[in-house]
């Protein structure tokens, strides 16, 4: 096993991150906070010049390609998968040939994984049986991962979600009008698949 923070005379181990959206920032806080050497892939430069301004010189911020994906994970203690492509299937940016190059007893956890996952050899477990090995990798794919704490993920969701509730429920349709969030979130209207990304999935029901 690794310790991601390292000691004194061993360095730290290496936390390679794909995706730098809310779950990608938030591991990657965890793990800059336990002292691990961090990278961060994204294809959104606006997101990239966001983290750099957050985390500074304390993480490794890269502009997502195949070449450097390759260089990275295969020296990666810990990999995650936190791509996200509203309405679509996160795309394969690990193969299992990738996989194979990497260290044995290294970790992927793919938090994408209930939209396909980013890593090729990785499929939904559970909560019960959360890790599996492949070519010596361990690998996480539970997808509801707050549900291992129910009481903490309930009430977080619920102060979340409320505030849209009462305004649906306050003002019906036209509440989409006046929050951008909400009307990017509709999905179905009058029986048709009204939302942009869902419609490339399904054509027929657009």
């Amino acid at each position: 096993g690794v310790l991601l923070g390292g000691v004194p005379g061993v360095k730290p181990g290496k936390v390679v991150i794909l995706g730098g959206g809310v779950v990608g920032t938030e591991a990657a806080k965890m793990a800059v906070g336990l002292g691990a050497q961090v990278q961060i892939f994204d294809i959104n430069v606006e997101r990239l010049s966001y983290l750099e301004t957050l985390f500074g010189s304390r993480v490794e911020l890269l502009y997502s390609n195949s070449a450097e994906i390759e260089a990275a994970v295969a020296s990666a203690d810990l990999l995650i998968g936190a791509v996200l492509v509203p309405g679509r299937r996160a795309p394969i940016l690990v193969p299992a040939s990738l996989v194979k190059q990497m260290r044995t007893g290294s970790v992927i956890v793919d938090v994408a994984v209930d939209q396909g996952g980013c890593v090729e050899t990785l499929h939904p477990t559970s909560h019960t049986q959360p890790t599996y090995e492949v070519s010596g990798v361990v690998h996480y794919g539970v997808p509801n991962m707050p549900g291992a704490v129910p009481w903490t993920a309930t009430q977080a969701l619920n102060n979340s979600t409320l505030p849209y509730v009462v305004k649906l429920a306050n003002q019906g349709l036209k509440a989409l009008e006046t929050d951008e969030a909400l009307a990017k979130g509709l999905t179905v209207q009058a029986h048709r698949l009204v939302h942009p990304a869902v419609q490339q999935v399904f054509p027929d029901l657009a």
